[in-house]
């Protein structure tokens, strides 16, 4: 299992000075491609049935996710049996790139939804209304640029390879970026409604909410790893040390994107689902409700 070598699959050969440009500095491993495609199969399937079960439909982007890993991987496979193949290459380079920014999009609207379940928007920075818009605007911007970027790298010249390079950066900066936002939000949101529960003696919620923050917390930081990995990745270029030993990609790119996939598998937002399903019903019953005057009861949210 030649994870290291430094054979070279060059897609170009030129004289000129400076001009080295190799699809993979590497032989590929096949046993890691195999075993990435049945782990990444096996937990998007694994999801797949948690939204049927669970009706939970805004997790659908995380689990396309899953697929693009999937087939990225199945890439890898087949550039182990045809490394100056172009089309295995930009399968696996592309969709291995832009899958956690799909992952990035069900957890932004997490948050959204775990403020509204607990009635707690004033609690929020971020107006709830404009949350899960506004980071998911920026986390499609970001998928599109490093997609994009992508694109433009397949074209076959090494001018356009730069190019696209230099966008994929772009890309995954914007992504850092809204990551770091997005956690920011979700640390002042946490500090501000645990300190207005316990100004206010309100009882202890039973939606899950520090078990949920929890698990934003750790996931969003272990795509913010795998992100800052790209980064340098692609600032080092195509000779690079980082993208001329293939154990980097399976360390901090697949095995943190598993450990995301597993994590949000065992640590599901079930009883956000069930908040979601009452919310019309109780909603109906507050509308109903009135006090011997007449006037509909308001409750107050709770913890603000």
């Amino acid at each position: 299992m030649a994870v290291e070598s430094t054979t070279s699959a060059s897609a170009g050969a030129s004289g000129a000075e400076g001009f080295d440009f190799a699809l993979y500095r590497y032989q590929l491993s096949l046993p890691f491609a195999i075993a990435a495609v049945v782990v990444f199969a096996v937990l998007t399937l694994l999801h797949v049935w948690r939204i049927y079960r669970h009706r939970s439909f805004y997790f659908t982007a995380f689990t396309i996710g899953g697929c693009f890993q999937v087939v990225g991987y199945c890439g890898r496979i087949w550039s182990h049996f045809d490394s100056t193949a172009i089309g295995g290459f930009v399968m696996q380079a592309i969709l291995i790139l832009v899958a956690p920014a799909l992952y990035a999009a069900s957890i932004y609207m997490i948050l959204g939804r775990l403020i509204r379940a607990l009635h707690a928007e004033p609690a929020s920075i971020v107006p709830v209304k404009w949350m899960t818009k506004i980071f998911v605007i920026g986390d499609v911007l970001s998928f599109l640029m490093q997609a994009g970027g992508g694109g433009i790298q397949a074209a076959g010249t090494l001018e356009l390879y730069n190019v696209g390079e230099k966008i994929i950066i772009v890309g995954l900066f914007v992504q850092i970026v809204m990551f770091g936002f997005f956690l920011v939000t979700t640390v002042l949101f946490h500090l501000r409604f645990r300190q207005s529960s316990s100004s206010h003696g309100q009882q202890e919620s039973p939606i899950r909410w520090k078990h949920h923050l929890a698990v934003l917390y750790v996931t969003s930081a272990i795509i913010m790893v795998r992100s800052i990995f790209r980064v340098v990745e692609y600032l080092q270029g195509n000779r690079g040390y980082l993208i001329s030993h293939e154990v980097f990609l399976y360390v901090f790119d697949a095995l943190l994107m598993a450990m995301v996939m597993a994590v949000f598998f065992v640590f599901y937002v079930e009883d956000l689902e069930l908040s979601e399903s009452g919310k019309r019903e109780s909603a109906m019953e507050m509308l109903s409700s009135q006090d011997s005057n007449g006037r509909g009861i308001v409750p107050r949210p709770y913890g603000v």
